[in-house]
């Protein structure tokens, strides 16, 4: 992997699910004033969770959700520590969660992306499916990348 960085999938039974939980706090919710204490997060016992490790340290995760759809799965919580941003991180997460969500017969991987990184998921492949919603508060559109 580049710079030694470890791509993995993980269970929240992991001891790195605390660092998954850190960094989506410190990324996705601090910056937006809110944080995930006040969060259902029951849901993420059902989520395939990919995270990226440099050192022993998660730098960057994303998780996978079943919707109800046999051919689509939703990728959220994409996160990746602001040192290691632009760095290529969240690239190798989401293409490691394209390649398990094909190795479970899913044709199409949706996404609600901050509008501020939907150009990083359509350098992905990814395409806008939606007008500008809020979410979070925050602007957000739908996007979906056909993955057969």
């Amino acid at each position: 992997m580049e710079d030694g960085i470890v791509i993995s999938r993980i269970p929240i039974t992991d001891k790195r699910y605390q660092q998954v939980y850190d960094l989506r706090e410190e990324v996705l919710r601090k910056p937006i004033g809110l944080s995930l204490k006040n969060e259902d997060l029951t849901s993420d016992a059902i989520n395939a969770i990919f995270i990226a490790e440099k050192d022993n340290k998660v730098i960057g995760c994303v998780m996978l959700y079943p919707i109800d759809d046999e051919e689509k799965i939703k990728l959220r919580q994409m996160a990746v520590d602001g040192d290691w941003q632009g760095k290529g991180v969240g690239r190798m997460l989401v293409e490691a969660a394209e390649t398990y969500a094909k190795q479970q017969g899913y044709s199409s991987i949706i996404l609600h992306a901050r509008s501020v990184s939907e150009g990083f998921y359509k350098k992905l492949g990814y395409y806008t499916t939606s007008s500008e919603f809020t979410e979070v508060g925050i602007p957000h559109v739908v996007m979906e990348k056909d993955i057969f």
